[in-house]
């Protein structure tokens, strides 16, 4: 497996662009900063096949149209968020005075915990709610990663404060579909390095009661 981390715009949001050795690749998270991203993918003679979301808050969608535009690919998403892209209020871009971020509609809608195939890459989708009504993860099991958004950090989990944020029930998403995992799978989160299942198994004060 061959990814890349991007932080982002003003709130350092990760983009990864997972690549195989033909040279193409899947972009996760374009958060802002389009420009320089697709400059970047051009740079290193990068072909997108698509756009992985792990959700629609307003620092994870910045520079979708940007990308999709420039390679002609489709964006991915959960139904729960199928309307936040156009919306500024729902993506939260409205109330951060970051300025006002808006994309237009997904392409493919998630609706279920299924295995997904783009190319010769191959995921697991699992639904994650609890930073968002809609925040999936990604299990890439060729690569032993797992794409986690803002659900799980090193230390830390998502904030569940924002609207339609459910601290109980990230904490369930979390258990059930992210602790389950190898431990050796690396956890690449939206905020922040990378970590580890077993690091977080064993250290994190959210989910140890330390």
């Amino acid at each position: 497996m061959n990814w890349a981390q991007l932080p982002l715009g003003t709130l350092k949001t990760n983009c990864y662009v997972l690549s195989n050795s033909e040279n193409e690749c899947i972009i996760f998270d374009p958060g802002a900063e389009g420009d320089r991203l697709v400059e970047w993918l051009n740079a290193n003679e990068l072909s997108p096949l698509a756009i992985l979301l792990t959700h629609a808050h307003f620092d994870h969608i910045g520079a979708v149209d940007d990308v999709r535009n420039a390679f002609n690919i489709p964006v991915y998403l959960h139904a729960e968020e199928k309307d936040w892209l156009t919306n500024p209020t729902l993506n939260g871009s409205e109330f951060f005075r970051m300025g006002i971020v808006h994309a237009n509609r997904a392409d493919r809608i998630l609706t279920n915990e299924e295995e997904i195939k783009i190319g010769n890459f191959h995921f697991k989708l699992f639904h994650t709610p609890g930073h968002s009504p809609g925040s999936v993860s990604y299990y890439y099991e060729q690569g032993r990663a797992v794409f986690s958004g803002d659900v799980l950090f090193r230390g830390s989990i998502g904030r569940t404060d924002l609207p339609k944020g459910n601290h109980d029930q990230l904490i369930a998403s979390i258990h059930r579909h992210l602790l389950s995992l190898p431990e050796e799978t690396i956890v690449l989160p939206g905020h922040g390095p990378a970590t580890s299942i077993v690091e977080e198994m064993e250290s994190n004060p959210f989910l140890n009661g330390f």
